[in-house]
């Protein structure tokens, strides 16, 4: 008998993938900077191995949310994209990215970019497989974990599929946002 993988619970830190990529020419577009969706090729290659490391199952990517370009990052940059799973749902799993730029010569980081992968674990037969939950452990985890499922939910509201009023969750926080505003 095979175990049930959600039985059990993974930490963020489990699924952690730290890439390195040098931007070569072949990368860049007419300013010399790296081009958005090379990027966001790279950070979909970074999710989909945490994504892989947590269910251990092969895992695709569903949705692409909260992409965020901050700063340009610049020929002959090392970039160094950082990947954890911070929520599973029942089949998915939320990837939250990071991307630093590291230069070399002038010896500087900086954070450059983030983004929300979704990603769902499938078998053989390219069914969703449940995945094991997470359990957050340091406070950037909790939050991480905390504001995943009301991205899900705002997800699910804006596509039809959930009313608000099913939500308890972002009801609330929507409540509190009037509340705030009034």
């Amino acid at each position: 008998m095979v175990p049930d993988p959600s039985a059990h619970y993974k930490t963020p830190a489990d699924s952690l993938v730290i890439m390195h990529e040098i931007v070569l020419p072949n990368d860049t577009n007419i300013f010399t900077n790296l081009m958005g969706g090379r990027l966001m090729h790279w950070m979909d290659i970074c999710a989909a191995i945490s994504a892989q490391k947590h269910s251990n199952q092969p895992s695709v990517t569903v949705a692409v949310n909260n992409v965020s370009f901050e700063h340009p990052i610049r020929l002959g940059d090392t970039v160094v994209l950082e990947s954890r799973v911070v929520r599973a749902f029942k089949t998915s799993m939320e990837i939250y990215i990071e991307v630093f730029v590291e230069n070399a010569v002038n010896r500087t980081r900086f954070r450059s970019n983030e983004a929300f992968f979704t990603f769902v674990a499938i078998n053989e037969k390219g069914r969703p497989m449940p995945v094991p939950q997470v359990k957050p452990i340091t406070t950037r985890d909790k939050e991480l974990y905390d504001l995943a499922l009301l991205r899900r939910q705002l997800k699910l509201l804006a596509a039809g599929k959930k009313k608000l009023y099913e939500m308890p969750e972002l009801h609330a926080q929507f409540q509190e946002w009037m509340d705030t505003s009034a």
